[in-house]
């Protein structure tokens, strides 16, 4: 009975902080930082603040925690990007930076700047995604990185999707978006050359 027992509390300990990790990304998005206290978060997961307390005996504790579940989320979404025709390769770079996975990373952002504590861990898990990113986009993007200018080139693309990901965070700015991913797109094929098997998929 004991042995059953135990791994139905450990799938209800997971699930419980599954959602407060969930909700502290939702209130981070939603309300900031300087809202999102561990009553709110406990209170949208659906669960006590002593639940909360539990799993996260800090405020700290509990965001720490939410900044490398944004940062997993963030690269799972990267991993599941497949190879397409350019423009829809940057037109996926730009919607992950303009999502709400980014909306919470730069509520941590900002917060970092004041909490010591959240600072370092948010540097190092950033630093993390962006080489995960940098790599991904090399790889959906046919880039070849030996020739000069094109590693700047793929980083300038990134720069820029987080760029429209800041300025989403004030209004929806899609039909500019649209002409901004298509120019880039234009510019990627010039820097970059045709992408490898281009020939074969239009013969």
């Amino acid at each position: 009975m004991g042995a059953v027992t135990r791994p139905a509390k450990q799938d209800r300990s997971r699930a419980t902080r599954q959602r407060l990790l969930e909700a502290a990304v939702s209130c981070l998005a939603e309300y900031g930082w300087a809202g999102s206290t561990v009553s709110v978060v406990a209170e949208r997961a659906g669960v006590s603040r002593g639940a909360a307390q539990h799993h996260f005996p800090t405020r700290e504790d509990l965001f720490t925690a939410a900044v490398e579940y944004v940062a997993e989320e963030r690269s799972r979404s990267l991993r599941g990007l497949v190879a397409q025709d350019r423009e829809a390769v940057v037109e996926a770079l730009v919607d992950l930076y303009t999502g709400p996975l980014f909306r919470a990373a730069l509520h941590l952002w900002v917060a970092a700047g004041d909490e010591e504590q959240l600072r370092t861990r948010v540097t190092e898990l950033e630093a993390r995604v962006g080489r995960e990113t940098h790599h991904i986009a090399v790889t959906l993007l046919a880039a070849d990185e030996s020739r000069p200018g094109v590693r700047e080139t793929v980083q300038g693309l990134l720069d820029m999707a987080r760029g429209l990901g800041l300025a989403n965070l004030l209004t929806d700015d899609g039909p500019r978006r649209a002409k901004v991913v298509a120019q880039w797109s234009s510019i990627l094929d010039q820097a970059l050359g045709r992408p490898r098997g281009a020939d074969r998929q239009e013969g």
